[in-house]
C-alpha cells in the first residue's frame, strides 16, 4: 500500500490538511506484532497451495474503492480513488495486482502506480510485496484493460525492499496488517522510514501511511487516522 506524492502533510509535529497516501495503500507492523512476519519466506507456488482464507483476502483486495464519504464528512481528508486490478491470471507463483491511486476528478493523472505480489507466508499469515513498474505512464487507466500487462514480466519490476505488508485474519469479518518496524525506507520531506497500518473487510479498506524521522517524529501522512476506502465495484459485481 505506499506513493511518494503528498499534499497537506505533517512536518515537525505541525498539522496540515490530511495527507494523500504517501506510502501506497498498502504498504505495514512492528517487528514482533505479527508472529513470523520478519524474515518470512513466502511460498512461490502460492496459488497451488492457497486455501479459502487466501482466496477471500485476495477477493476483498480486488476492485474499485473511494474515500468520497470520508472526505465529505471530514475536510482533513481528500477524495481519493483507488483501483486494484488482478493481472497475470496465468501465473501460479502469486496473486498479482496492479494498483492505481488518484485524486477524484484527476484519474488521468494518478499520483501512485504500483504492483503488489500477494502470497501466503505461513498458516494464517500473508504477504503483499510492493513493486514499482517501468514506464508507468503507459499503464495509466490499465485497470480496465489488464491484458496490457502481458508485455510486462515480474523481472522488469523494482521491489520496494522492506515495504512489504504482512496481513492476518483478526476475526471472520476482518484482516489486519502492517509493515515491519522501521524496515521501509522513505526520504520524503526529510523522513527516514515509513509505516503503514491496514484494516480490510469485504467492502472497506482502511490504510494509514506515515513517514517518520530518526527520532520517531511524524513527518508526513494523515494525522487523524487512516483513509477509509469504501468499495464501489468489484469483479462480477455492479457498481453501487
Amino acid at each position: 500500500m505506499i506513493g511518494e506524492r503528498g499534499r497537506g502533510r505533517v512536518r515537525r509535529g505541525r498539522r496540515a490538511r490530511g495527507a494523500l497516501l504517501a506510502g501506497g495503500v498498502f504498504l505495514l507492523l512492528s517487528a514482533g506484532a505479527l508472529p513470523g512476519a520478519a524474515g518470512c519466506a513466502c511460498e512461490r507456488s502460492a496459488l497451488r497451495s492457497a486455501g479459502g482464507e487466501f482466496r477471500e483476502l485476495t477477493d476483498w483486495l480486488t476492485g474499485s474503492f473511494s474515500s468520497a464519504a470520508q472526505a465529505a464528512a471530514d475536510s482533513a481528508f481528500y477524495d481519493i480513488r483507488l483501483q486494484m486490478t488482478r493481472i497475470w491470471h496465468h501465473r501460479s507463483d502469486a496473486y498479482w495486482l496492479y494498483v492505481e491511486q488518484a485524486v477524484a476528478g484527476h484519474e488521468a493523472r494518478p499520483y501512485r502506480q504500483r504492483i503488489y505480489r500477494v502470497t501466503p507466508c505461513s498458516p494464517g499469515l500473508f504477504q503483499s510485496a510492493v513493486y514499482r513498474l517501468p514506464g508507468e505512464a503507459r499503464f495509466i487507466g490499465a485497470g480496465g484493460s489488464p491484458g496490457i500487462f502481458i508485455a510486462l514480466t515480474p523481472d522488469s519490476l523494482s521491489e520496494r525492499t522492506g515495504c512489504a505488508i504482512y496481513l492476518r485474519r483478526r476475526d471472520r469479518e476482518t484482516f489486519v496488517g502492517e509493515t515491519v518496524g522501521r524496515e521501509c525506507p522513505s526520504s520524503l520531506h526529510g523522513a527516514t522510514f515509513a509505516t503503514s497500518e491496514v484494516t480490510l473487510t469485504r467492502d472497506l479498506l482502511t490504510s494509514w501511511d506515515r513517514g517518520f524521522d530518526d527520532a520517531g517524529e511524524q513527518i508526513w501522512g494523515a494525522v487523524k487516522g487512516g483513509y477509509r476506502f469504501r468499495r464501489v465495484a468489484s469483479p462480477g459485481r455492479a457498481a453501487r
